[in-house]
């Protein structure tokens, strides 16, 4: 793993945020990168709201039931207490998290950790939502997905509510 020094000349990890609508792959994209630092025998602890049980209650599942073990969490300064001596931390549905959750990146990519991030960008109505904004202001990388249209085609960026 890469990881560039800061001015003080510290170990410095990175902030990857992957952000779109809902549908557009963010959380298989979140799964497969942090597979991969497995499979680079990286320590990693992946993190979830304790708000999101869709598909299952601890480990973070994609639409296309793609898994990984995860910790659910009530607030972000959890994360600081939780992710001690690893490599990466990867978190989902960010959009969830309290303001904190911000902070709480940036001293973990001071700590040398490589953190990434997934979460909708927008609501519905296609305004900025939770902390995602304050997330991708911050972010050293950031990769933005889009869903398909199921009625014309087209790639779709905002999520689509059918009920109000």
């Amino acid at each position: 793993m890469f990881i560039e020094p800061n001015l003080s000349g510290e170990r410095r990890g990175w902030i990857e945020v992957v952000c779109g609508s809902m549908f557009s792959g963010k959380t298989e994209e979140l799964i497969r990168r942090l597979k991969r630092a497995k499979i680079a025998n990286l320590k990693v602890e992946i993190f979830k709201p304790a708000v999101d049980k869709r598909y299952d209650e601890n480990d973070v599942v994609s639409h296309d039931s793609n898994t990984i073990t995860s910790t659910p969490i009530e607030n972000s300064q959890t994360i600081l207490l939780m992710a001690q001596d690893v490599d990466v931390v990867g978190i989902d549905e960010a959009q969830f998290f309290d303001a904190e959750i911000v902070d709480v990146c940036e001293k973990l990519a001071l700590r040398g950790v490589r953190v990434i991030v997934a979460g909708l960008d927008m609501d519905y109505l296609g305004k900025p939502f939770g902390q995602m904004p304050n997330l991708l202001a911050t972010a050293d990388y950031i990769t933005k997905l889009h869903a398909i249209c199921m009625k014309c085609g087209n790639i779709a960026n905002i999520s689509y509510r059918k009920n109000q």
